[in-house]
């Protein structure tokens, strides 16, 4: 039996449920077809001690902030509290372990087929399933008979299993600092990255950083623009860890060259047994459901302008780095790129796709 609706959206986490807020104001009424068995995206597999980055006052999607003190720094399961609840609260049709397997163009609208067999007809598509989707898993010479644990980031939840080991942590942003910090607290940890590690300070003048970002309006600067601001990957620092690299708790290396037995062989030439070598080394979005409509490049990313497909009327993404701004795939940003997708997106499925800007 085929389901009509007017718009469909992949991914029921922050950026599937930005999006149902946006479309609700336009009009719309979506369905929000989300894989896991609840609408929170990838927040409930992360890391055990993960906090945001961001206070709680500049952490809200539209419509519905977090409450309490609007200094600190929700953690994970807050977010998850906070995101359940927000759904709960939404006017719109949720599925929850639903996987889209394909969208296929059918006329000017899409058919999507879910993994349970059902055919769902739209003239509008969301694609919302974010940019942590998708770990990815760098190529590491010798990494097929290393001996040690070799795992990412998306599998670790707690030190516990790795006290009193030696563990290489691979990567140079925030996650991966947080948890190699973490790590060291029991364990001999170094983080191995290309590029010297870069601290910015969390707090300035008394305020989080992200007041600054947002007063000065550096959150909503095009991508092109911050490569003249920023030029390193950057970690945000309450003081901690810069500490410990200072004082040799956490040890920071350029990238080792490969892996060989149970040892890591570094740039220099020398060797160091490894119990375990975490990749934190981010994600990419999982969009292969898109494959049919010609809407990808060869590497499996979105052609797209701001998150309007540039290949397929009707197609808008949420959710993406550095889709719009510096914050698009945070919760503080994605409502902002939200209004934007959607509000061309409901131009077009009205049928006005030049005012929509397809």
């Amino acid at each position: 039996m085929r389901e009509q609706f007017e718009v469909a959206v992949i991914g029921g986490g922050q950026s599937g449920l930005a999006a149902a807020h946006a479309l609700l104001r336009e009009g719309l009424r979506p369905v929000v077809l989300e894989a896991s068995g609840r609408p929170a995206g990838s927040w409930p597999r992360y890391y055990d001690s993960l906090t945001l980055f961001s206070p709680a006052r500049y952490s809200a999607l539209p419509g519905s902030p977090f409450g309490g003190d609007g200094d600190r720094y929700p953690h994970r399961d807050e977010v998850v509290h906070y995101l359940t609840r927000y759904a709960d609260q939404l006017d719109v049709e949720i599925r929850t372990d639903t996987r889209v397997g394909t969208v296929e163009p059918d006329g000017p609208g899409f058919t999507l087929r879910t993994s349970d067999g059902r055919s769902i007809g739209a003239a509008g598509v969301v694609a919302a399933t974010g940019a942590f989707a998708r770990p990815l898993r760098p190529a590491l010479p010798g990494a097929a008979d290393f001996t040690g644990e070799l795992l990412h980031a998306a599998g670790y939840r707690n030190p516990e299993p790795y006290a009193g080991k030696r563990i290489v942590v691979v990567g140079g942003g925030n996650s991966a600092v947080q948890i190699g910090h973490e790590l060291a607290q029991s364990a001999r940890v170094t983080l191995a990255s290309r590029s010297p590690l870069r601290f910015l300070p969390q707090i300035r003048e008394g305020r989080d950083l992200h007041h600054w970002l947002t007063t000065t309006g550096f959150d909503q600067l095009p991508p092109a623009w911050l490569a003249h601001f920023v030029d390193a990957t950057l970690v945000l620092d309450d003081g901690r860890y810069q500490a410990a690299l200072e004082t040799g708790r956490l040890v920071r290396r350029p990238m080792f060259t490969a892996l060989e037995g149970d040892e890591v062989v570094w740039a220099d030439g020398t060797r160091e047994q490894a119990d375990a070598v975490l990749l934190a080394t981010g994600y990419r979005p999982s969009l292969s459901c898109l494959e049919p409509l010609g809407a990808l490049d060869a590497d499996g990313a979105p052609l797209h302008s701001g998150g309007i497909s540039l290949t397929r009327p009707g197609l808008v993404y949420l959710g993406l780095e550095f889709q719009r701004s510096f914050a698009s795939n945070t919760l503080r940003g994605v409502g902002r790129d939200a209004r934007h997708v959607i509000s061309a997106l409901a131009a077009h499925v009205r049928g006005a796709p030049a005012a929509a800007g397809f």
